[in-house]
């Protein structure tokens, strides 16, 4: 995993192409990728008849990335945290933007702030392949460390200990070439290297977040 930051631009060069599972605003689903990027936003881009990935589509496309899968955080993409775990052969990378403005408690929505849009964004990279169905069993355990990490660490509510934020994103990378592996579970090298990585990249921006919450809540 390569990174770059160039605000407003942090970016995650895999090596070769990889098979990447997320939710992003560009490129969702499961498609097949090289490259993993953040845009940080601003007021001044979203105003309110913006449609969002559009927008985002034209601004990769200027600069020759609509082949990579971007997500977008209104967290200062200079604050990013990578982390590696090495289990059993495999090596897992998570990089994370972590942004908390606009946390949440799992089933106890709140009214979203307007000044406030905070996310948890996280790249992963899995250093072996795998098949469709550990490939979504590697998904529920990168969000499972990263909500360890928020009920470890993170805000209090009004609703409850804070979970995740609203309007967070994963996007897992596995690669191509070799046996897929058929499993993910924690109890696999794979599933602890996955949610050792996951838990200490959102960790560390939790608790940077925690430490100097932004004076402007939604503007880092």
């Amino acid at each position: 995993m390569r990174i770059a930051c160039d605000r407003p631009w942090l970016g995650v060069d895999l090596g070769a192409p990889h098979r990447v599972l997320s939710w992003a605003v560009h490129r969702p689903g499961l498609v097949s990728a090289q490259r993993i990027l953040w845009r940080e936003v601003r007021d001044a881009d979203l105003t309110p008849d913006l449609d969002v990935a559009p927008w985002l589509a034209a601004e990769l496309a200027s600069r020759d990335e609509s082949g990579s899968v971007a997500m977008l955080t209104s967290r200062d993409v200079r604050r990013h945290n990578h982390a590696v775990a090495r289990i059993g052969g495999i090596e897992v990378e998570a990089l994370a933007t972590v942004g908390l403005s606009n946390a949440e408690r799992v089933g106890r929505r709140r009214e979203p702030d307007p000044a406030g849009w905070g996310t948890i964004n996280m790249a992963v990279r899995i250093g072996a392949a795998l098949d469709l169905p550990a490939l979504v069993e590697a998904m529920t355990i990168a969000a499972q460390a990263r909500t360890a990490a928020m009920i470890a660490l993170g805000p209090v509510l009004s609703t409850g200990q804070a979970t995740g934020t609203g309007t967070d994103c994963i996007a897992l990378a596995a690669r191509l070439d070799g046996t897929a592996l058929p499993h993910a579970g924690l109890h696999t090298a794979l599933g602890e290297a996955l949610g050792r990585a996951c838990h200490d990249a959102v960790a560390a921006g939790v608790r940077a977040w925690m430490q100097a919450p932004p004076p402007l809540l939604g503007r880092r």
